[in-house]
């Protein structure tokens, strides 16, 4: 038996409170949105918050090592949100796509390891990008199917892990080099030949906001059980010059957080709800400020409810 989490000091819990005064018991901060922030720092700069969860990055847990990073979330008292991230396995077959998938295998077990040590409500979710078209193809439905056949691979491997794989379908915009998985509803069809526990979806307001068949995709998703996380930041025009740090704090760009928490809310996710930023003035900022102003938007913007 695991020992108790460490009483937190007294500014972490007058920031609870306040946290939770503003609607943010829910609420997770992505690794990402303090992208130059050291695992210790990401959470040092949550907890001090007090935002009760954590998502966590395979870069900065390498830094210090899958055994020091589980001292430090079970240290930490947060739970663990999701653990990003697997995919990237669109390559032919060979020896290429044979590292892609160990790396996959390794990064489900560092997912079961960081979740089992966070706190109670941890969920030990992969989220997984697919991999845009394999160099020189145009074959979208060729790239798809070997999506297909990855997760078949990967699936018993989660299943013995407790870990539920989470496909994210990315804006079309990223369809040629990040993700040929573009709808909610395409991720789901991938996902539906397995079980739910093993595999489900990943909810991103960013790629999903302008999608007109997004309520009943999502109505689709709870109903099978697989929403495992859902991830909330804005879309900021105009775009970056790098499209990938057109994200914003909520409230700033052009997304209405409402129907969409209300869509997931009706589908019924009772997780966390997690802040992932992708943006080069955020990541000039220092973390404690990056998450207090998380902390701010998301209470002004973003409907939680309560877990």
């Amino acid at each position: 038996m695991s020992a108790p989490a460490p009483a937190r000091p007294a500014a972490a819990v007058g920031a609870a409170r306040h946290a939770a005064a503003v609607g943010a018991a829910r609420l997770s901060v992505n690794q990402a949105t303090v992208k130059h922030a050291s695992l210790a720092e990401a959470i040092a700069a949550v907890t001090a918050a007090g935002v009760e969860a954590i998502g966590t990055w395979r870069e900065p847990v390498a830094d210090v090592g899958l055994d020091e990073a589980v001292r430090m979330v079970r240290d930490s008292g947060l739970r663990v949100s999701t653990h990003c991230r697997g995919g990237f396995f669109t390559l032919a077959d060979g020896a290429e796509r044979r590292l892609a998938m160990d790396d996959n295998r390794r990064a489900i077990d560092e997912t079961a390891a960081l979740a089992g040590a966070g706190a109670p409500g941890s969920r030990p979710v992969l989220v997984l990008v697919a991999g845009g078209l394999p160099s020189g193809s145009k074959d979208l439905g060729a790239a798809r199917a070997r999506v297909a056949d990855a997760l078949t691979e990967l699936v018993p491997h989660a299943l013995d892990a407790g870990v539920q794989l989470a496909v994210e379908p990315l804006h079309p915009m990223y369809a040629a080099d990040r993700a040929v998985v573009s709808t909610l509803a395409q991720a789901l069809d991938l996902a539906a030949p397995f079980p739910a526990e093993a595999v489900g979806v990943a909810v991103d307001t960013f790629h999903v906001w302008w999608d007109p068949a997004l309520e009943s995709s999502i109505a689709r998703a709870g109903a099978a059980g697989r929403i495992a996380t859902y991830q909330v930041c804005d879309w900021v025009t105009p775009l970056a010059a790098d499209p990938l740090l057109s994200r914003g704090y909520p409230g700033d760009g052009h997304i209405d957080f409402g129907p969409i928490g209300a869509a997931v809310a009706a589908a019924g996710y009772t997780g966390d709800v997690e802040v992932e930023i992708f943006n080069q003035s955020v990541w000039d900022t220092a973390p404690a400020v990056v998450v207090d102003r998380v902390v701010r938007s998301v209470a002004a913007h973003v409907p939680l409810g309560s877990a």
